[in-house]
């Protein structure tokens, strides 16, 4: 479970929108973008590919 104080100042560091918490499927969803991102061991992966810029 991640802390509340936690969460307050988390943003989706691929467009900084407002993360919603799922702490039974363990993710972090951004409202604004969509993205997904797992929450290991109370640990919030939040690693952008960098993908977009490889062209």
């Amino acid at each position: 479970m991640l802390a509340k104080e936690l969460l307050e100042v988390l943003c989706c560091p691929k467009c900084k929108g407002d993360l919603s918490y799922a702490p039974a499927k363990n993710t972090l969803t951004c409202t604004k973008c969509g993205r997904v991102y797992q929450v290991k061991q109370d640990i919030p992966i939040m690693l952008v590919d960098d993908d977009d810029n490889r062209r």
